[in-house]
């Protein structure tokens, strides 16, 4: 017992560090895109292309290892997905040859997306899987904030962002070594109790790949609709340097505070998520939160001064890793296996690789404030069906009067996860079993009364 608890904690550091890791590359894309604008002589349109290729490099390595990290091995998987960071990531920033640029942000972006995977695959594991998507959101956050204050004062240039998320793809690695070998889930090295009753049911074999997609409406509708939610952001998120420089003025430097103050309200955001957990349900924070997305996008896009630019960049961020942690969780309870959760992730990173170059082109052809109409409509469009899949295909609870008897609120949570047959767990409106009174037959209770009978005197004496 007490040397499991060493290895959970060592798991959940190496889970949330390669989140940090894998999802760093995205937080970073307005200043990767811009710079390379700048250094390369790109086009803006261009330049969204290399951040765009980038990204769906790692929306492909996503889709390649769902379902498939448990047989590989997540150390083994870990590893491989921070090598080929390093290794791409510093050859796009070694070299001013574009060629080269745009190989090295593909391995990269490979490697992102496959540290991501693995992260996902664990997260969703883990005996309560938004806590693990929270605690990872604020570790990037906090990683990209303190980047955006200090990239803007070492000097200009696509190198220095290229080599930061190298940097912190070797300050990961050794945290490796708390990850599994090959067969085995993350969850083997959770401490017994909840975790481990999810093991036996998760963490199984090379043939646990073969089995069926649980849930398989309500992940196909959040993964679809969940790829336009992230494009509309980052068509946004990628041309907001342009926006921030050229319309509202600011320069460089300031432009770096305001995105590391709007990230620090991401870390306030998210902090606020961790705290109400799951009191207000997950459609709430979906639903509503999309909504004040799109009000944001909206008001930074149209942005034609400093204030109404930081304000709306400020509150966007705030809003956005809240409602991206619920939608997180609810990727997860879908299937504990983590196939759901890696295939959302991937979804989104697909809509994150679109972004830039949507964004691009929007801009060039309707301008900024067009632009920001546009993806403020297809956020509320998109919100739609992921708000209808909070509400109706949370995992599978049991009803409440099981859940009392089987043990509160991990059995709650082993309903919506477990993969154990619907007989065993019954669904919200299936009647409770009927309890049959059992006579006693007559010789039986003269019996009890006649030793009764005799046991009172002898009490008594």
């Amino acid at each position: 017992m007490s040397s499991r608890r060493p290895r959970a904690l060592g798991a959940l550091v190496a889970l949330v560090s390669l989140f940090t890791a894998g999802y760093l590359a995205s937080y970073l894309l307005p200043t990767v895109v811009g710079r390379l604008s700048e250094s390369l002589g790109l086009r803006p349109a261009h330049a969204g292309m290399v951040g765009s290729v980038l990204l769906l490099c790692s929306a492909s390595a996503g889709f390649t290892l769902a379902g498939r990290v448990e047989r590989l091995g997540p150390r083994r998987t870990a590893r491989f997905g921070l090598a080929a960071m390093v290794v791409g990531y510093g050859t796009a920033a070694a070299t001013e040859l574009l060629p080269l640029v745009v190989a090295g942000a593909m391995v990269g972006g490979f490697g992102s997306g496959t540290s991501t995977a693995v992260a996902a695959s664990g997260i969703a594991g883990r005996p309560d899987p938004q806590r693990g998507s929270t605690l990872g959101l604020l570790s990037v956050s906090a990683t990209a904030g303190a980047l955006y204050l200090t990239l803007p004062r070492l000097g200009g240039g696509h190198t220095l962002p290229f080599l930061a998320i190298a940097g912190v793809a070797v300050l990961v690695s050794p945290v490796t070594r708390w990850l599994p070998g090959p067969g085995r889930g993350v969850l083997d090295a959770a401490p017994q109790g909840a975790g481990m009753a999810l093991g036996s049911g998760a963490g199984g074999g090379a043939g646990m790949g073969a089995k069926p997609l649980p849930a398989r409406s309500a992940g196909l509708a959040l993964a679809g609709a969940i790829v336009f939610w992230s494009m509309a952001q980052n068509a946004l998120w990628g041309v907001s340097g342009r926006i921030g420089i050229t319309r509202a003025g600011l320069s460089e430097v300031t432009l770096g505070l305001v995105f590391a103050v709007a990230l620090g309200a991401g870390l306030a955001g998210v902090l606020t998520a961790g705290a109400l957990g799951s009191r207000l349900g997950r459609a709430v924070p979906i639903g509503g939160g999309t909504v004040l997305i799109s009000a944001c996008v909206l008001l930074s896009a149209t942005a034609a001064d400093p204030v109404s630019f930081a304000t709306g960049e400020i509150l966007w961020n705030a809003v956005y890793p809240v409602v991206l942690s619920y939608l997180l969780g609810l990727a997860a309870t879908l299937d504990a296996r983590g196939r759901w959760a890696v295939l959302v992730g991937s979804a989104s990173s697909l809509g994150v690789a679109c972004g830039p170059v949507t964004g691009s082109l929007l801009s060039e052809a309707a301008g900024y404030p067009g632009m920001g109409l546009t993806l403020s409509v297809l956020l509320l469009m998109a919100g739609l069906p992921m708000t209808a899949v909070a509400r109706h295909a949370s995992g599978r609870p049991l009803v409440p009067g099981s859940i009392r008897r089987r043990g509160g609120a991990p059995a709650a949570f082993l309903a919506g996860t477990s993969p154990a047959p619907p007989s065993l767990l019954p669904q919200i409106g299936t009647p409770e079993a009927q309890v049959t009174p059992i006579r006693v037959a007559s010789r039986g209770r003269r019996l009890a009364q006649s030793a009764f009978r005799l046991a009172r005197p002898s009490a008594r004496g």
